[in-house]
């Protein structure tokens, strides 16, 4: 069983409700059909009715619930609950009414409130404008500073990583984390693998260099970022600095960071900024012909997750079974 198999098994087996925002968009749609149709989730799609049954004819979403937010009878409790969330950062009560007409905010809200168990978005909007409602409603999860996001990277044919699969972090959302934002990333990387996975994360601390063999501010980022996560959490497999191949190949491991528990083992990739993240995803994904889950969103209070706007339907399956995962793991 390959990784997305195995993720939508488990959703089926606790099975969540999942709030898809875009819900007058044909791929999220068609998205809603194959998750009813294989039960992987109980579905809300917001939107125009209209709309949505005009687009969704030769589809099968008669099992999902569908609301027009504009038209809801949530509506004025949402916008009254957004308020007084919001009016010390001078939020009106007429400008929280038609903030909460917004398909994004007002999804985020029911997951708030517990009518939903998640939501996924993104297939038509921004990753600012669909994470800017999930931080300003849900916030940070307890005991997490910082919300960050990952890709699941499978890569077939692989002796590395946890049987070809890792994760990348951060390769979708913060530009230029400082060395105190990228041991936050570690720490919510590894829980990201465990839920996921299901595995024991080795976490390697990307550079450069390896154990102080270049030396820059660079390097000393990733080097103090190492020192901050094993200060937070020393009861994680992680080290660094590492560059790549010290990471995940145990023959260089060996060689360059002799004495590393990680060195050579790593499944859990944490790179030093979005550049070298995002460009080292899209590389193995198209050089290794790799399979790319994300980017999956971490760190916030129940779990929301961006989309690609390059996304297919059947990528919006993806994503909402692993939704469904990590809300599961939350709510243990």
């Amino acid at each position: 069983m390959n990784f997305l198999e195995s993720i939508k098994e488990r959703a089926k087996q606790d099975k969540k409700t999942i709030v898809l925002a875009e819900g007058e968009e044909i791929r999220t749609v068609k998205a809603a059909d194959i998750i009813l149709r294989e039960g992987i989730a109980n579905v809300i799609l917001l939107g125009n009715k209209d709309k949505i049954a005009e687009i969704s004819k030769g589809l099968d979403i008669s099992k999902a619930t569908i609301i027009d937010p504009v038209k809801s009878d949530k509506l004025e409790e949402f916008a009254q609950k957004f308020y007084e969330m919001r009016k010390n950062k001078g939020v009106t009560p007429e400008q929280a009414l038609e903030t909460m007409k917004s398909v994004l905010y007002y999804g985020v809200m029911m997951v708030k409130e517990n009518l939903a168990d998640g939501m996924v978005a993104g297939a038509v909007n921004a990753t600012s404008n669909v994470l800017r409602p999930c931080l300003q409603i849900l916030k940070t999860a307890p005991g997490t500073k910082l919300v960050s996001a990952f890709f699941v990277m499978v890569v077939p044919n692989c002796e590395y990583g946890e049987n070809g699969i890792f994760i990348y972090a951060d390769a979708g959302l913060n530009e230029n984390p400082d060395a105190d934002a990228v041991s936050e990333i570690a720490i919510s990387s590894a829980k990201s693998f465990k839920d996921l996975i299901q595995a024991d994360p080795r976490i390697a601390m990307l550079s450069y260099s390896t154990y102080g063999s270049a030396k820059s501010e660079l390097v000393e980022k990733m080097q103090l970022a190492t020192k901050l996560a094993k200060e937070k959490r020393p009861d994680l497999d992680l080290d660094g600095e590492l560059q790549a191949d010290a990471a995940i190949v145990p023959a260089i491991g060996k060689s360059k960071a002799p004495g590393s528990k990680i060195a050579g083992t790593a499944n859990v990739l944490v790179f030093p900024d979005l550049n070298c993240g995002n460009i080292a995803y899209k590389l193995t994904e198209r050089l290794a012909k790799a399979e790319a889950y994300g980017p999956i969103t971490q760190g916030i209070a129940k779990p929301v997750n961006d989309l690609s706007r390059g996304c297919t339907a059947e990528d919006i399956v993806g994503v909402c079974a692993i939704t469904c995962v990590q809300s599961q793991m939350q709510q243990k």
